[in-house]
């Protein structure tokens, strides 16, 4: 009777640390046109997370491969999110290719932010250097904005490998 009571208790504590964890993963979305560095940065991205203890989703384990990410602003898809358990959003993107780009003050929608095309690769042959923008949204609301900046990079797998050095520093530094 007694392992019986035990048993029920450490299954229902078990059960709410799960559902507790889903409910707190962040959806990762990168903004880039071509489809192989959307899927490089969302997985790297989504790998670092998962490291520092944050649970989180790539992109396109959400939407098809090709779909308009802006779909993901609709209040539908918001409440389907919410259901999954992802209640943030972080969005990737290029920003420019030198080290004096400065982070903005004006504060987005997401809808609009999900509405803008990336004229920027993740590696450009002429550029050393390269600016991500992370731009997280908590219930349609921005929340955080910060720029990771990549200097001595010769080719898109330098700038992975520099994305997977920097920002787990920047993350512990910052964004704490």
């Amino acid at each position: 009777m007694k392992n019986k009571k035990l048993l029920i208790l450490l299954i229902s504590i078990l059960s709410a640390l799960c559902v507790q964890g889903q409910e707190n993963k962040t959806l990762v979305i990168g903004q880039f046109d071509k489809p192989d560095e959307r899927y490089a940065i969302e997985v790297a991205i989504t790998d670092i997370f998962a490291r520092n203890g944050i649970p989180s989703v790539p992109s396109l384990n959400v939407i098809k491969q090709g779909a308009d990410p802006s779909i993901l602003a609709v209040d539908s898809i918001q409440a389907k999110l919410k259901q999954a358990g992802i209640n943030r959003i972080a969005i990737v993107n290029v920003r420019g290719y030198d080290r004096k780009f400065k982070l903005s003050d004006k504060e987005t929608s997401l809808k609009e932010t999900l509405g803008r095309t990336s004229i920027y690769h993740i590696y450009r042959e002429e550029a050393t250097s390269v600016s991500f923008e992370f731009i997280f949204y908590k219930e349609n609301k921005m929340t955080f904005r910060d720029i990771l900046k990549c200097s001595n990079v010769s080719d898109r797998d330098s700038v992975i490998k520099r994305i997977r050095k920097k920002l787990p520093k920047r993350m512990a530094k910052k964004w704490s």
